[in-house]
């Protein structure tokens, strides 16, 4: 059989993607750089480059080089490339950040949140933090793609907030995707935010098999397999609020009822206390967390328990849960976690990152 040869179009395809991916690397290359870069021929990084700045996406940036022999002109992504929005939506407040496709967050902008976190308050906080990010950054128009990061229970197929029982943080019937659509062209991803510090984690060297297992104000679970995060067939994979764990007294109940039993809810609410619980007597609490991960164990078969959150991740906590654990039949190492001071963003941003630069590389055609 006489191999197909490649059509001269998807040769000229492959060499624009190449020329894009290694300015979106580097920043700035000559056409010399480029050819070394990108491993194609200089006449054709020439050719690419020619198409590409019609086309809008490539710029001379007006610098030269300097020093012996022939002066190369540095060529960059130019700013009508296009921008990604990540956005984090959580108890404290909401933060929106645009970033161009090097990864540099060009502006960030946030809303504070206080009190119930009322529908539509939340959309008044996430619309204008978004406003204002998606106008700076000396960038022009919307942005090409979003991502967003939500500290509730997440709809898969409509991007919308699912109301669940006793969740502290119930903001309730929020659309994200309508909300965004004035500020982006192009899809907008929404997902849990434990989904994305489980993502964080993943690349800061977890591997692709554990499980994340959020310890705050509110409880969650992120299951990574093959390296992707498990969503469940509507989203809410994860979702280990009402697991049956062991409570005081060695009574059975669902883990969130562990804490309103020890008195370690805030008021009124079914938020956990975590001053108050980081001061009482852990052996209870990690007798509990021991319970639920020997449960995500038993049907998910992680190689590494990944422990976060405000109290999941403190020393006495994690040595408590580490020696409540080890007693139980079946365990896996658990260490803290190991991600930026804002992971579910940091894995939000990734993400955008990487949309946006699929989006560009779409837009050459």
């Amino acid at each position: 059989m006489t191999p197909v040869k490649p059509s001269l179009e998807l040769l000229r395809s492959l060499s624009d993607e190449h020329v894009l991916r290694a300015l979106m690397h580097a920043g700035r290359l000559t056409r010399a750089e480029l050819a070394v870069h990108a491993g194609i021929s200089k006449p054709t990084v020439s050719e690419s480059m020619r198409r590409l700045t019609e086309a809008g996406l490539v710029v001379d940036t007006g610098e030269r080089t300097t020093g012996r022999g022939r002066i190369g002109t540095y060529y960059g992504l130019a700013p009508s490339a296009g921008t990604a929005l990540a956005v984090s939506i959580a108890p404290a407040g909401v933060v929106a950040e645009r970033l161009d496709a090097h990864g540099t967050v060009l502006t960030r902008a946030t809303r504070p949140l206080s009190g119930p976190a009322e529908p539509d308050l939340v959309a008044a906080a996430l619309t204008a933090a978004v406003a204002d990010a998606a106008s700076g950054g000396g960038v022009a128009g919307p942005a090409r793609v979003a991502t967003v990061s939500a500290a509730d229970p997440v709809d898969r197929a409509t991007g919308r907030l699912v109301h669940l029982p006793d969740a502290p943080f119930l903001v309730g019937d929020l659309d994200p995707v309508e909300l965004l659509a004035p500020h982006i062209t192009g899809p907008v991803t929404v997902d849990n935010d434990v989904n994305w510090a489980a993502r964080a984690e993943r690349d800061h060297g977890a591997g692709d098999d554990f499980t994340y297992v959020y310890l705050g104000e509110g409880l969650g679970c992120a299951v990574v397999s093959a390296g992707e995060v498990l969503r469940g067939h509507a989203g809410l994979a994860g979702e280990i609020a009402h697991l049956i764990t062991t409570g005081p007294d060695g009574r059975a109940m669902p883990f969130t009822d562990v804490f309103a039993r020890l008195g370690l809810r805030q008021p009124g609410s079914t938020a956990i206390d975590v001053p108050a619980l980081l001061a009482a007597d852990l052996d209870t609490v990690a007798r509990a967390v021991g319970g639920v991960l020997a449960a995500v164990v038993a049907l998910a078969d992680p190689a590494l328990i990944v422990l976060g959150g405000p109290w999941g991740s403190r020393p006495p906590v994690l040595a408590a849960v580490r020696a409540a654990f080890a007693r139980l039949p079946r365990h896996v190492p658990v260490r803290p976690a190991e991600g930026t001071d804002e992971p579910s963003l940091a894995g939000a941003r990734a993400h955008a990152l990487h949309s946006l630069r699929d989006a560009i590389i779409a837009a050459r055609a």
